[in-house]
């Protein structure tokens, strides 16, 4: 006998080595596969609600980074030809001249005319290099130009000296998605300048306002201009809460009528929009309040007067967005309580189907049974009477439940 077949524990000890390695192996990557098939569906919930993406979120930050935007990536390469585009609007109580612009130097270096009293200059796309730039000319703080290029920033009012900075968000719907996007402005004495993330916006009516003759927009300083600016973006939330009002209005049926696993996916998804409204309305009721309150004379009495009426239009959303936030959480119990009823019904139904067979089953059971003398058996009409029988009491059965309301029109 050799010294192999002796000992055999060494090839064995290898062999379950490498089984119980395997099998690791095997677990490892199925428990990876399922972190990555997790991460695509929160993605994708995400991707429903209208929130930025991830990359967006984190362009140009560092966490623990030095604070200013001196310090960004590409502060001193320009953006592409195109990339970004820039209305100016210059205005007073009897002219108005808008002008487009992409060349940011070139654009800055243009004098600005005499006669002007305010001007809004709205910059689409956000670029270190232009934002440096407006920051330089214009004055604005180093602290306010990294909020803008950081997005998501909370909405909020920030003074400084005589000048104010502010950031709100706007929310639309786009192809039927709910879409926040950060609206950053920056106003001083005679100036209003507003970054927006991409392009489009909910402004159009206000530069009509501005176009027509005698307009209070024409007739007021910049702060004027800032509260029609916020105006707008928390006016335009009553058509969205409108909507959601018809949507669950028809949710309610839907769940009544067919609650499935689709239903309640879509109930959450409305759920999860209605926070990101919240989210973005009820910081809105600080800043309204703050700009009110700020104590820099370039916030005019006629604006701090009209801003009153903006803040009860940020209250009464708030509210109507609790409102719908509860009504989702109670279509939520509808649903659930839809499902258990029909559950029940199903059991009910299942239950006395068996409540008729048992007796019969139990008459079934005694007569098939294997002894050789049971007197019924040998009877003439036997067969005949136990289906008479069975008759009888399935009969008595439905009879009893239908008295005790548990079938027909009662039940």
């Amino acid at each position: 006998m050799t010294e192999q077949d002796q000992d055999p524990k060494p090839q064995d000890s290898k062999s379950i080595g490498r089984m119980i390695g395997g099998a690791i192996d095997s677990v490892f990557d199925t428990a990876v596969d399922s972190v990555e098939s997790v991460g695509k569906l929160l993605g994708s919930a995400l991707h429903i609600t209208g929130l930025a993406p991830a990359a967006r979120r984190s362009m140009h930050y560092t966490p623990g980074g030095i604070p200013g935007i001196e310090y960004s990536e590409d502060i001193t390469t320009p953006p592409e030809p195109g990339a970004i585009k820039i209305q100016c609007i210059d205005y007073n109580s009897d002219k108005v001249n808008i002008t487009h612009h992409t060349d940011i130097d070139a654009f800055l270096a243009e004098p600005r005319p005499d006669w002007v009293t305010v001007r809004w200059v709205n910059i689409d796309g956000l670029h270190p290099y232009v934002i440096n730039k407006v920051r330089q000319t214009v004055g604005m703080h180093t602290l306010a130009a990294e909020d803008v290029l950081h997005v998501p920033q909370r909405p909020r009012v920030e003074p400084y000296d005589q000048d104010l900075f502010i950031i709100a968000r706007m929310m639309r719907l786009i192809e039927g998605r709910l879409v926040s996007e950060q609206v950053s402005m920056f106003m001083s004495e005679d100036l209003v300048v507003t970054f927006q993330e991409t392009q489009g916006d909910v402004w159009e009516p206000i530069r009509e306002r501005i176009h027509r003759e005698g307009s209070r927009l024409r007739k007021n300083n910049p702060s004027y201009l800032v509260y029609t600016l916020l105006d707008a973006l928390i006016d335009h939330c009553f058509p969205l809460l409108e909507r959601y009002g018809d949507l669950l209005e028809d949710m309610e049926a839907v769940v009544l009528a067919s609650p499935d696993a689709k239903v309640l996916s879509r109930i959450h998804a409305i759920k999860r929009e209605l926070s990101a409204l919240r989210r973005v309305m009820w910081p809105m009721r600080e800043v309204v309040s703050g700009i009110r309150d700020a104590e820099i004379d370039t916030v005019a009495e006629i604006t701090r007067t009209y801003l009153r009426d903006v803040y009860e239009h940020t209250v009464q959303i708030v509210e109507i967005i609790e409102t719908y936030r509860e009504v989702t959480a109670g279509l939520t119990d509808l649903h659930m309580s839809t499902i258990s009823n029909r559950m029940n019904e199903t059991m009910k139904v299942l239950t006395i189907m068996a409540s008729l067979f048992i007796p019969i089953t139990f008459m079934a059971g005694i007569y098939g049974m294997n002894f050789e003398y049971i007197p019924e058996l040998g009877w003439k009409y036997s067969y005949a009477m136990f289906w008479v029988a069975c008759i009888v009491i399935v009969g008595g059965l439905l009879w009893y439940f239908k008295r005790k309301g548990w079938i027909g029109s009662g039940s």
